[in-house]
């Protein structure tokens, strides 16, 4: 698998010589300052490809060019933002780039309650508690309705929490949130946050799913035209929240995606910890069955609490396992080589690892510390190893 590394541009506090010095070979970034739909030129797209190769890396995935709410609810400018999307997806191929790596979340991207949760060890990591969700979404976002997204018990335990939080908790809770998240170039506060949840008001599951099929269908056939592949992340949680449609949380969102684009240019970004936050899906049997159209890997762990709470765990200590998924794609790598398929190898990159050692001291985007990632990384490369060292007889 070819071993990479997510980079945010120039301002991130992990260097591409870091980067390099962890092991990995190609960088996963995007142009994070030109994300609000516009165009990414040519000139903007080599200046980031030459800041990455003086480092003595490649640029084989773009992680991502964004998809603004607009073409989400087919509402507004959104067939100028397609067409502008489409333009970006060409500018950034005839640069090199191979793989595109987007997701269709409508508004919140990655969610998590807590940025830094203590570990026993003494590290910290992002982590998502029911609880503390519900708290804010019945009690401080008092989202219209909310109550009917939740059981009974859900509301007495959110009623409880709330109880127990301070002004500060409250405040800490709302920016990890609604307000951050890393390469976004604004903010939601309270109000705006209502405002952008008003414009889902009347799109559902099945008008959300429609407007995915038919963006992905004209990327699709770009993507085609420039000989690139397309890889939607799936949501995260992948479940729903905030009242708001989900429609990639699951092996059959897959499964009726590729139906109705049936082009082996849209194929899926495999990222075990989102998939993973939900127990109905069976990463390794998921990687089986969609193994040709993995076109990008996102390898890290979560474990899962019964309440639907979990956490970033240790990259090989969560609930997904991580070995018998990299076995699998590396299968999936086999097969691929064998058919004579130019994009044998799969790209990966570790994900959002835990803060740890001196990263403490530093500033670090959560979730993309420098020392957590290395260490995912290594302990991913060893398995990596370890299944070639058992395929060519040297174990047993």
């Amino acid at each position: 698998m070819l071993q990479t590394w997510r980079w945010f541009g120039p301002d991130d506090p992990v260097t591409l010589e870091q980067a390099a010095q962890a092991g990995a070979v190609g960088i996963v970034t995007a142009l994070h300052h030109r994300n609000q739909g516009d165009v990414w030129s040519e000139e903007e797209i080599a200046k980031r490809r030459g800041e990455i190769e003086r480092a003595g890396l490649a640029w084989p995935v773009v992680e991502s060019i964004g998809v603004g709410e607009e073409i989400k609810t087919r509402s507004g400018a959104f067939r100028q933002k397609i067409d502008n999307y489409k333009q970006s997806i060409r500018n950034a191929a005839r640069a090199g780039v191979k793989t595109f790596c987007y997701n269709f979340m409508a508004i919140t991207d990655w969610t998590r309650t807590n940025l830094d949760w203590r570990l026993p060890n003494g590290g910290t990591a992002l982590r998502f508690d029911a609880a503390d969700y519900a708290a804010y979404d019945l009690f401080v976002l008092k989202r219209e309705d909310a109550e009917a997204d939740y059981a009974p018990e859900q509301i007495e335990a959110a009623k409880a929490r709330f109880a127990a939080m301070t002004r500060e908790s409250v405040e800490a809770l709302e920016r990890a949130l609604i307000d951050w998240l890393p390469a976004r170039d604004f903010a939601y506060d309270r109000a705006s946050f209502r405002r952008a949840l008003a414009g889902y008001k009347d799109v559902g599951v099945e008008t959300m799913r429609d407007n995915l099929i038919a963006f992905v269908g004209e990327i699709t056939a770009t993507a085609e035209e420039e000989g690139v592949r397309l890889a939607i992340h799936p949501d995260d949680p992948a479940f729903p929240i905030f009242g708001l449609p989900r429609v990639f949380s699951t092996a059959e969102d897959v499964r009726k995606l590729f139906a109705a684009v049936p082009s082996p240019a849209c194929g899926i970004t495999l990222c075990a910890g989102s998939f993973g936050s939900n127990p109905r899906n069976d990463l390794v049997a998921m990687a089986r069955e969609f193994g040709p159209r993995v076109h990008f890997v996102h390898l890290r762990n979560v474990r899962r609490e019964p309440d639907g709470s979990f956490f970033e765990a240790e990259h090989l200590g969560g609930d997904v396992d991580l070995i018998a998924l990299v076995a699998e794609l590396m299968n999936e790598e086999k097969r691929r080589r064998a058919e004579g398929r130019a994009d044998a190898e799969i790209p990966m990159r570790p994900d959002h690892g835990h803060l740890l050692g001196d990263d403490r001291m530093k500033r670090m985007n959560p979730g993309y510390s420098f020392i957590g990632r290395l260490k995912g990384l290594a302990e991913l490369r060893g398995v990596m190893q370890t299944v070639e060292a058992f395929r060519a007889g040297r174990v047993g």
